[in-house]
């Protein structure tokens, strides 16, 4: 059987730790859970929606 394709941006993923509380990836995954997807997306559209805010001007 062929292999979905991949967008670019799919296919170039790196992976990365990240260290959370029990009680925090918990919740996270059980949020992941009812929202029928994944911590790894839930986690990776806060970082998009954080890094396409404006940056803060600095002091």
């Amino acid at each position: 059987m062929a292999k979905a394709k991949r967008s670019k941006d799919e296919g170039d993923k790196k992976n990365t730790s990240l260290r959370l509380s029990g009680k925090t990836l918990k919740a996270l995954k059980l949020r992941a859970i009812e929202e029928e997807t994944s911590a790894q997306k839930i986690i990776e559209k806060l970082i998009e929606d954080y890094l396409g805010r404006p940056r803060k001007p600095k002091a």
